[in-house]
């Protein structure tokens, strides 16, 4: 635990927290979730999250900053849109980050997730992220191509040189009092078939379904590979990130949600005080309220 600022925060104990040490195994990394009956669970953490989320609002000292990465047809969508089910709106932003735009491409690889930041008093929410520079990048190199980087880029640095930046900067953000909870959603490979077969075999589901999704899992292994890493190389205390096992979906949101609810109680969170002389002229406010 660093000394200052970082003290406020301290990432939940989990089975499903990524360990500091460089030791996570993708292989070892359960995909079926534990835990009882999650309905009352997530119901449960959502009325807590509602109180937490109005009280982190009004004390503004904090942000949060919630990063989903996973392979298709994990659930990111429909886990953000269950968790966060009664949260006031204006405290909440939401983004997800597909292929970049030109203008995206002209500038660093944080630049586009680092502008939509949340400010403080806000959750903000990543549907992908940054992450995926080192995920979907490394496992199709070739992307590199076309980012307009200088010339040469060596493929046995680039990824361990990005890694180093991510930290870096949730370091600094995490200093300044961001809250910072990162959810890799492992569902198996099997899973994953039996969903996208769902989404064929429904044809209101069918415009989620791509091509392209197939073809990625012939890299699986490959993905895998690169998640290993990366959770490896950026899971911190104050930036965990957590493998939730993502193949029952209730029970996946239900851990989600108290994940969250637990960061935020760890915070000092508390209404601001009146000023003393609003203090004052609330008998006057109060008289000229009863005479109108």
């Amino acid at each position: 635990m660093l000394q200052g600022e970082l003290a406020m925060f301290e990432a939940p104990k989990s089975d499903y927290l990524v360990p500091f040490d460089g030791s996570f195994r993708v292989r070892n990394a359960a995909t079926m979730p534990n835990g009882g009956d999650a309905t009352p669970r997530l119901r449960k953490s959502i009325r807590r999250l509602d109180k937490l989320q109005r009280l982190l609002y009004a004390s503004d000292k904090h942000s949060v900053l919630l990063i989903f990465q996973a392979m298709d047809a994990a659930g990111k969508d429909s886990t953000i849109r269950s968790v966060m089910r009664g949260i006031n709106p204006a405290g909440c932003q939401v983004f997800n980050f597909r292929r970049p735009s030109e203008l995206e491409l002209d500038h660093d690889f944080l630049w586009r997730t680092t502008i939509r930041l949340p400010e403080r008093g806000r959750i903000g929410i990543f549907n992908r992220s940054h992450y995926e520079e080192v995920l979907v990048v490394r496992v199709h190199p070739e992307i590199l191509d076309g980012q307009q980087l200088p010339d040469p880029v060596d493929q046995g640095s680039i990824w361990d040189d990005r890694l180093e930046s991510i930290c870096d900067q949730e370091r600094h953000l995490a200093q300044s009092g961001t809250v910072i909870l990162k959810f890799w959603l492992n569902v198996s490979k099997v899973e994953q078939k039996a969903r996208f077969l769902a989404r064929l075999n429904k044809p209101d589901k069918n415009w989620k379904f791509e091509y392209a999704d197939v073809v990625e899992r012939r890299h699986w292994d490959d993905y895998m590979a690169a998640y290993e890493q990366a959770l490896n190389a950026t899971s911190r205390p104050w930036a965990p990130w957590y493998a939730i096992p993502a193949d029952d979906k209730p029970r996946m949101r239900a851990s989600v949600a108290e994940l969250i609810v637990d960061a935020l109680s760890r915070l000092d969170l508390k209404y601001p005080q009146a000023s003393d002389e609003l203090k004052d002229k609330i008998g006057q406010i109060r008289r000229e309220l009863d005479q109108t």
